[in-house]
């Protein structure tokens, strides 16, 4: 919505229901927030695979008519950010093949980081790609495959990335996930009845009545289809990255993600930062909605300071919007977030957000918040400085562009114009989640990466785009898109 890090998209996948195509939709309206910008749904009856999808939200994508034609009781879908791929309509899933094996249909969550070094090594022995997308990479390695079964087939073309991918795929009568071995992104198993649901996030199967039985472990396929539910481990056993941003950030805090309840996380992430970075004198908390909320919360609840919601978020704005011929000050930040001056005049306040990237953002709401009458803005951040890109999944900017990497603890407070400017530790991050350091990646905090990236040159300069400034020839050395904090 603002200046936030993205989540690449969300995948949802149920087999052996009537409403199969019907569910999905609903699936994919609940888990909305992890990708905006296409949508699409593959339907199977057990002879015939038939999809739709389209650019745009999920209500826009799909209706009554189009889902009627989406018959079956098998059924996958797709909501996409574009990080690896452009945004057009070729690049949105479920993507769908016939090949030897029959066909499939496949959803990806994640970013395999040896794409370009497959992809390369594929057109030379003849593969033609539709797509600049990373996620079909793994389809032309199934239809070439010379194992002898689906099952095998998908093994074979999944042992040969490297990187992050919850993935969902669809054969005629099974629907089947599969979890990295790092287990970098979430991927979560339920029950409706007798019918099995895979989905991101828990908050989709809440939707349609069913019932969460565990996570897609790291590592493991499941497969469901006329005969029950098939787990399989073909891979070998890897060091946990789960993702901590998606406790941070990304998922939404009505869901379980890797078994734990991103509410809490959050709530107690506002709790650790009230005793790591207090305010002393302070009238108010104010979360920036909605990523802010739990964090505020936990920072009022810790600290005795009360909380308010001093800014309002209007979540009927769209992806686009007509901007005035004259300007409108902060007219960008204003359209989505409109201060409460009851609430801020004279007031010190402790203003609580998830995450600084760029910073632009965070500056125009502390200047807003000033303007609405507020004596004192304090800004506490609900996680560490963010100083190094992701390449597993994650929509981030470059290295040269992030400010926690830029710039000093002082320069960004001087920048965002607030009184004062703390983030909360590694160590209070990681121990706000079951398993810590040991079970969670932290690249982005820490530039620690945990899957290395390709041999290939061309491959890796693709990444490295974003991995240090100093390899970026598009962005003049000391330029991070916005004014240097010391002379502004």
């Amino acid at each position: 919505m603002f200046d936030k890090f993205r989540e690449e998209c969300g995948v949802f996948g149920i087999s052996g229901h009537p409403e199969a195509s019907n569910l999905t939709y609903l699936g994919l309206y609940a888990l909305q927030h992890r990708g905006q910008e296409s949508a699409g749904i593959a339907s199977s009856d057990g002879i015939r695979i038939r999809h739709s999808k389209a650019m745009g939200y999920v209500n826009e994508a799909f209706n009554g008519q189009t889902l009627s034609r989406l018959e079956g009781h098998f059924a996958i879908g797709h909501v996409r950010y574009s990080t690896a791929g452009e945004s057009r309509l070729t690049n949105a899933q479920p993507i769908v093949i016939d090949c030897m094996h029959g066909p499939l249909a496949l959803c990806h969550n994640g970013n395999l980081v040896n794409a370009g070094e497959l992809r390369e090594e594929l057109a030379q022995h003849g593969a033609i790609f539709q797509t600049t997308s990373d996620s079909e990479v793994l389809v032309h390695l199934f239809a070439r495959s010379p194992e002898p079964t689906v099952e095998k087939a998908i093994v074979d073309a999944i042992s040969q990335v490297r990187g992050a991918f919850s993935l969902v795929m669809m054969t005629r009568d099974q629907v089947i996930g599969a979890r990295d071995p790092h287990g970098f992104r979430p991927l979560a198993l339920g029950q409706l009845d007798d019918a099995w649901v895979i989905a991101s996030e828990t908050c989709a199967m809440d939707l349609i009545g069913a019932t969460y039985v565990r996570d897609v472990e790291p590592g493991e396929i499941v497969i469901a289809g006329p005969q029950g539910l098939k787990s399989i481990k073909p891979f070998p056993v890897a060091s946990q990255s789960q993702c901590v941003f998606e406790h941070v950030y990304f998922a939404r805090p009505d869901s379980y993600v890797f078994g734990e309840s991103v509410n809490e996380v959050r709530t107690n992430l506002g709790r650790r930062l009230a005793v790591e970075a207090p305010v002393e004198a302070a009238d108010v908390v104010v979360p920036i909605p909605d990523s802010g909320v739990c964090a505020a919360i936990g920072f009022a609840e810790k600290s005795g300071i009360p909380m308010r919601m001093g800014l309002i978020r209007n979540h009927y704005v769209g992806r686009t919007f007509i901007e005035p011929e004259q300007s409108i000050r902060h007219f960008g930040v204003r359209v989505k977030l409109n201060p409460v001056k009851s609430i801020l005049k004279g007031k010190r306040v402790v203003l609580v957000d998830d995450s600084i990237v760029r910073g632009t953002t965070s500056r125009k709401i502390v200047r807003m918040i000033r303007s609405a009458g507020a004596e004192e803005v304090h800004m506490r951040i609900s996680c560490p400085p963010t100083i190094s890109p992701c390449f597993y999944g994650v929509d981030t900017p470059r290295r040269a562009e992030l400010i926690g990497a830029t710039h000093s603890l002082e320069e960004i407070q001087q920048y965002l114009d607030a009184d004062s400017l703390s983030y909360l530790s590694l160590e209070g991050l990681t121990g706000s989640v079951t398993g810590g350091h040991s079970a969670y990646c932290t690249s982005c905090y820490t530039g620690n990466y945990p899957v290395e990236f390709p041999r290939n040159e061309a491959a890796y300069l693709q990444l490295a785009l974003k991995l240090n400034e100093d390899d970026d020839r598009s962005t003049p050395r000391g330029r991070t898109g916005i004014k240097d904090p010391v002379t502004s």
